[in-house]
């Protein structure tokens, strides 16, 4: 890290927690390409869409490690 990203970095921390939260989000949201609408706003029905299918019980869950461990088995990784 750089003398001058490193002094952000000590100023960053000096700051109160939420603070710090939205800086984090302001930089990560700098990262991101523009993004188009339309793409929004099907990424966010196709998230509700997936929460009212939890909520009714429509679909089942699994816990994440036994979903990794049958992916191993699946494709041998």
């Amino acid at each position: 890290m750089g003398a001058g990203t490193a002094r952000v970095f000590d100023d960053a921390l000096a700051l109160p927690v939420d603070q710090r939260l939205e800086l984090v989000d302001a930089l990560l949201g700098s990262l991101n390409s523009p993004i188009d609408p339309q793409i929004e706003r099907l990424w966010a029905e196709e998230a509700e869409h997936r929460v009212a299918q939890i909520e009714s019980g429509e679909a089942t869950l699994v816990d994440g490690e036994e979903a990794f461990s049958r992916l191993r088995a699946k494709y041998g990784a």
